[in-house]
């Protein structure tokens, strides 16, 4: 079975009711093309092209024209940049704090890209273990809490466990005595620790 006509090519107007723009061509312009390459701002001016025609427009089309080999450079660099109006300083992802593997170091991009990812969430869950002292992660481990914990989610596990042990809530059985003063323990540990100040 043979493709729809609009199906067949990616960007076809239907039924744009006019003649290609290039002069002395009958075959009607079904493809848009801009009339100012550069920057793209929105669909701005275009002309209609035959097949042929758009894909002549296409193939002649250079990106990186105009533009220094710095600019080049740039524009090719797998590390994106902004500008920053307000100061008018340029900040670079590369000026984050956290360098990433090296491009060099993999033959294949998407290796580099996943150590990249792999890099910065260990990087992070070291920063969270070291927000807390051993004895404090003991802890929250205690509590059953994880080391993004905050004092809010101490005082709600902590409030949980205590009814869950005390004897005043268990008829009186005292099996759980040590469980409780484990807990009671670790909330006075966590609650004046530095990290909650």
């Amino acid at each position: 079975m043979r493709p729809k006509r609009h199906e067949k090519f990616h960007g076809r107007v239907e039924g744009a009711g006019q003649r290609c723009g290039v002069p002395g061509c009958r075959e009607p312009g079904e493809f848009r093309a801009p009339l100012t390459p550069g920057n793209f701002d929105g669909p701005g001016e275009y002309r209609m092209l035959c097949l042929d025609h758009v894909r002549q427009h296409n193939s002649a089309y250079n990106y990186f024209s105009g533009m220094s080999p710095e600019e080049i450079e740039e524009a090719q660099s797998p590390i994106p940049r902004r500008e920053d109006h307000g100061s008018g300083k340029r900040f670079s992802f590369a000026d984050a704090g956290d360098p990433g593997p090296r491009w060099a170091d993999f033959e294949d991009p998407l290796d580099a890209i996943a150590a990249r990812f792999k890099t910065g969430a260990s990087m992070r869950e070291a920063s969270q273990r070291s927000r807390f002292s051993a004895a404090e992660q003991e802890a929250l481990h205690v509590l059953g809490l994880g080391m993004d914990a905050d004092l809010h989610g101490v005082r709600k596990a902590y409030a949980a466990l205590v009814r869950k042990y005390h004897p005043d809530r268990n008829g009186g059985d005292r099996r759980h005595e040590a469980r409780l003063t484990a807990v009671i323990q670790a909330f006075q540990r966590l609650k004046k620790s530095p990290v909650f100040a």
